[in-house]
């Protein structure tokens, strides 16, 4: 059975490490820690449907570019997290500025799975990005 908690108190046993830097680096804004949270070879599906981003280079270039549509990326912060060894499912809310000055927030889940050395093997974003894109192009 997995374990869950709030934001309120997400426990270092419910946020394996790689994960917590992966949400971590994504409130810092930093594209190339939160890249290294992923296994060298890992896989992140951005969303759930769209052929995998495969390996560090690329998944922070990936990055970088989702960053770079925004006035300001405050990141996403974690609300919930189950966890099932090596699989950690967690539900957030990400926050941003639009380049015109816009409130853009949206939420979702990713699936996590985790390789032997604890690193990201497999991420999968669920989530609706099309409404992120409206909000950041709205005037």
């Amino acid at each position: 059975m997995g374990d869950s908690m709030n934001s309120a108190g997400l426990s270092e046993h419910a946020m394996p490490a790689a994960v917590a830097r992966f949400f971590a680096a994504s409130r810092a804004g930093d594209a190339r820690a939160w890249a290294a949270a992923f296994a060298a070879d890992g896989a992140f599906h951005h969303p759930v449907g769209q052929p995998p981003v495969r390996g560090r280079e690329a998944i922070e270039a990936l990055i970088v570019r989702a960053i770079a549509g925004f006035g300001r990326f405050d990141g996403l912060q974690a609300v919930e997290t189950h966890r099932s060894d090596p699989h950690v499912a967690v539900s957030w809310r990400g926050a941003g500025v639009s380049p015109t000055g816009g409130a853009v927030v949206w939420s979702g889940i990713t699936g996590f799975e985790l390789d032997d050395a604890g690193l990201i093997a497999n991420a999968r974003v669920y989530g609706d990005l099309a409404t992120v894109a409206a909000q950041l192009s709205a005037r």
